[in-house]
């Protein structure tokens, strides 16, 4: 899968697991992802969560036919972080038809939870 020229090439973000079960991306916490006061951008977060749910998706569809699109995505920030690297693991919990949820768990360099997420990634067909 080429990255180059997107969203995961500017914010440094990186998978380092991916199967239909499981996926595993990390995202530097430095300048391109921290808000004006020094922390950890929310909005990375979610990038970074919706990044691992889609890839996911993707592992799981027939990618000759179809593709798949973020529809949904919520996000409890637990904890700040100001530098190191934060590690999404997504695992799904309902694999549809059209529609794929999954569980992302963000954590920091100590293993502690910053961020809880829930994404909705529909599945559509590529048109012919």
């Amino acid at each position: 899968m080429n990255q180059q020229g997107t969203i995961m090439e500017t914010l440094g973000i990186e998978t380092i697991h991916l199967s239909a079960d499981r996926v595993v991306c990390t995202m530097p916490v430095d300048g391109r992802t921290r808000q004006p006061f020094g922390l950890l951008h929310g909005g990375a977060s979610v990038v970074l969560a919706e990044t691992a749910a889609s890839l996911g998706t993707f592992a799981n569809i027939d990618q000759e036919q179809e593709y798949a699109v973020g529809m949904e995505i919520n996000a409890n920030h637990l904890r700040s972080v100001a530098d190191g690297q934060v590690t999404a693991t997504a695992v799904p919990l309902h694999r549809g038809r059209t529609t794929m949820v999954w569980d992302i768990k963000i954590t920091d360099d100590k293993d502690r939870l910053i961020c809880v997420s829930r994404c909705t990634v529909a599945i559509r067909k590529k048109p012919s």
